[in-house]
């Protein structure tokens, strides 16, 4: 890993991607998703703070474990600008994932015990089957390998009574 003087207070976007291990195109990325930040010089080039290197260690340590980016960005935003993450910083806000990742590994366990089950069954029956069908949640409405947006009278779609409507299904 290359080593970057004290005196230099700035990293280029390749010395940040060679001393954090992120490509410089992921560096790109977090940075259009407002996790990390860059000032331009004059001749519009990236320069970073050296605290950046900690802030995409804690973005990269964050997605290993399966944090979205959204979660992510919410949590840097609630450290003070310009300053290193700390270890009580990680302590904290990883605390606060804890529960929705012993919630996936839940769904995971879940997925794995069944999973040995329909290849066992061979039958992969969308009305009964646990891993196409969880909780047989429209069992009781329709069968299908997709649940088909209802259509009334009249052609407008509205989304099935079981679900919130998304945004393109509104109006």
């Amino acid at each position: 890993m290359p080593k970057i003087p004290e005196k230099i207070h700035e990293l280029t976007v390749g010395q940040l991607a060679a001393r954090s291990g992120a490509a410089v195109s992921a560096l790109h990325f977090y940075e259009s998703k407002g996790l990390i930040r860059s000032r331009r010089t004059a001749g519009n080039q990236r320069r970073y703070t050296r605290d950046t290197l900690r802030r995409v260690a804690f973005v990269r340590a964050a997605q290993r474990v399966g944090i979205p980016l959204a979660t992510i960005r919410e949590a840097l935003a609630e450290l003070p600008e310009e300053r290193t993450p700390t270890r009580e910083d990680w302590a904290r806000l990883s605390a606060a994932w804890r529960s929705e990742l012993d919630e996936r590994i839940k769904q995971l366990n879940r997925l794995r015990d069944h999973l040995t089950d329909c290849i066992g069954c061979g039958c992969l029956s969308l009305d009964t089957c646990v891993l196409s069908n969880p909780d047989d949640a429209f069992g009781e409405r329709r069968s299908g390998s997709r649940l088909m947006v209802e259509r009334p009278a009249g052609g407008r779609t509205r989304p099935p009574r079981d679900r919130e409507p998304a945004a393109e299904e509104c109006c």
